[in-house]
């Protein structure tokens, strides 16, 4: 890919329904019937944990195409001590131009700045099969879990700086924004205003519901 022909900027206010139409087109159907992404994109930009200096977008012959969004969230070890970290989603990358490398910029380009922001670790819940190739490894080496002591699959961290994570046990703790997409009804109302697409199953979303249920022992 030649560098000529995209270019990496932030996201503007002029953006946001574009951006919102890429996570829908994106994900729909991908992991549930329909998708929640490009709401989840709408309610993230005015919550108090969204970073928009990451919020970056790639644009191909003047068309936005493709978008990563972040969030604060935080470690807390055993003794209380609380580290804040980054997580991002979603990421979106219109289906035409998927599978051509602009997802591994945007999240390259991310993380360049993301240091240069002060932050050391990145921590997502994510295929693996995406993730890994970007320096992403189980939660469970890190030794980062959720309440309970679980380690799930799909827990997948990156260390920014090599070695920042002592090994110390880590509970991590998501952002609350997440929590906005209990209300289905809010949902549905936002969707209403895109054009109507059909809901289906499809076998992405038996994928999904093994990894995001799966835990490692």
């Amino acid at each position: 890919m030649n560098k000529n022909n995209y270019i990496i900027r932030l996201e503007t206010e002029t953006d946001y329904r574009v951006v919102e139409n890429i996570n829908r087109e994106a994900f729909w159907n991908l992991s549930v019937p329909g998708a929640n992404e490009h709401y989840l994109a709408h309610v993230m930009r005015n919550h108090a944990d969204f970073i928009p200096e990451l919020d970056f977008i790639i644009e191909v012959d003047g068309q936005v195409i493709a978008s990563i969004m972040y969030t604060k969230s935080k470690l807390i070890d055993e003794f209380g001590t609380e580290k804040i970290i980054l997580s991002f989603g979603p990421i979106c990358v219109l289906p035409e131009y998927q599978r051509k490398g602009y997802g591994k910029i945007l999240i390259e380009h991310s993380f360049e700045k993301a240091i240069e922001m002060g932050f050391d670790t990145v921590v997502i819940f994510g295929n693996p099969d995406n993730y890994v190739s970007r320096g992403f490894k189980s939660c469970i080496k890190y030794n980062i879990c959720l309440e309970g002591g679980i380690f799930p699959a799909a827990l997948l961290v990156k260390e920014l700086c090599k070695g920042v994570l002592d090994g110390r046990k880590w509970y991590f703790y998501e952002s609350s924004v997440s929590e906005l997409l209990n209300d289905n009804e809010k949902i549905k109302l936002f969707d209403a205003e895109f054009p109507p697409k059909v809901k289906i199953w499809q076998p992405s979303q038996e994928e999904f519901f093994i990894h995001s249920h799966s835990v490692i022992k």
